[in-house]
């Protein structure tokens, strides 16, 4: 009989919904996994959102509680967890940002009370280095670090193609530099590198996903397949957040698909450049950064594929797979 482990659903375009899915899915030979529905994720209006997503859930948590199996949890809900439960999960921490706050006043405090919390659970798993050491020094001893993983099949298939066939497909200039900002949504620094370019002749602001900021540049909102043919397309990524990141899907992609970039070192995002050495902007000078980083050498790229490419789906399934028959177990 497969071990049974109860998650929220992994259904959503963030990186945090990425991560969880790839767990689903290296580990669904053996793990049957059963889902809550997200609610926060349905709502339109952000404000007061987590406290409408909690009073929601909080029946179907309760049902939970003679329940057997594991619990893999990433939410704020694990509050309404009794500390039994607590015992038999495995949280999954991406980041802690207050400019996500959404549920203000109330919000805060819910993530304060987290932190006293995740030292019940079986264990605490982060995407980055810094999120470790952020929980170590909260209180939090047993946390580990599994970063974001790729599928280096799907990342080679697109590394192949001829970046200049790429840019004619999605109508980007051939004669200019493409600049990749990121997902055009509130605190990625987008309009930071606008307006630190615009009016540079020859440099192209491109950005992705739901745009609610409304991008200045050129956006495409595309399916994964094209997406990467995007990146790959880019002569350049500018990643500038003012938000503290996990440990940035967008950039590390780029990165992968041989993209220069450049990247604000901040929270796991800084994990991220220091690992692969990529330099941080410098906004006064930004634009000369950018045609710098344009011509950067083959060998480069290659170093940090190299680098990166050891973050595989074996890499993400022997790390998940271990853990998971850990905290499954007797």
């Amino acid at each position: 009989m497969k071990p049974v482990i109860h998650c929220l659903s992994p259904q959503g375009r963030t990186g945090g919904r990425v991560y969880l899915r790839m767990i689903h899915e290296v580990t669904a030979d053996w793990i049957d996994w059963r889902t809550l529905p997200d609610y926060k994720r349905t709502y339109a209006v952000r404000r007061g959102r987590k406290l409408r997503h909690l009073a929601r859930l909080a029946p179907r948590i309760r049902d939970l509680k003679t329940e057997p199996g594991t619990f893999l949890w990433d939410d704020l809900s694990i509050l309404l967890f009794t500390p039994e439960m607590r015992a038999r999960t495995v949280f999954v921490f991406h980041h802690y940002e207050p400019l996500q706050f959404d549920s203000w006043p109330v919000e805060p405090l819910l993530w304060r009370r987290l932190f006293t919390t995740l030292a019940q659970c079986r264990a605490v798993v982060c995407v980055a280095p810094f999120w470790a050491a952020f929980l170590r020094a909260r209180g939090v001893r047993n946390v580990q670090v599994i970063y974001n993983a790729f599928d280096l099949t799907e990342i080679d298939k697109v590394r192949a193609m001829d970046p200049a066939d790429c840019k004619a497909r999605l109508g980007l200039p051939q004669d200019e530099v493409s600049v990749y900002a990121g997902k055009a949504v509130h605190w990625k620094g987008i309009d930071t590198v606008a307006g630190a370019i615009e009016d540079t002749p020859g440099l192209h602001l491109v950005t992705t996903g739901s745009n609610t900021v409304g991008s200045p540049g050129r956006h495409f909102d595309l399916p994964r397949p094209q997406y990467l043919e995007l990146l790959r397309a880019c002569d350049v990524g500018v990643f500038t957040p003012s938000m503290q990141e996990g440990w940035s899907r967008c950039a590390a992609e780029a990165l992968l698909l041989g993209v220069p970039c450049l990247i604000r070192p901040i929270a796991g995002l800084g994990d991220l450049a220091n690992l692969a050495t990529q330099p941080s902007p410098d906004l006064d000078r930004l634009a000369q950064q950018i045609r710098e980083r344009a011509v950067t050498t083959p060998d480069e790229s290659r170093t940090v594929y190299e680098t990166l490419a050891r973050f595989d789906t074996a890499y993400f399934h022997n790390a998940w797979s271990r853990l998971l028959t850990q905290a499954t177990g007797p």
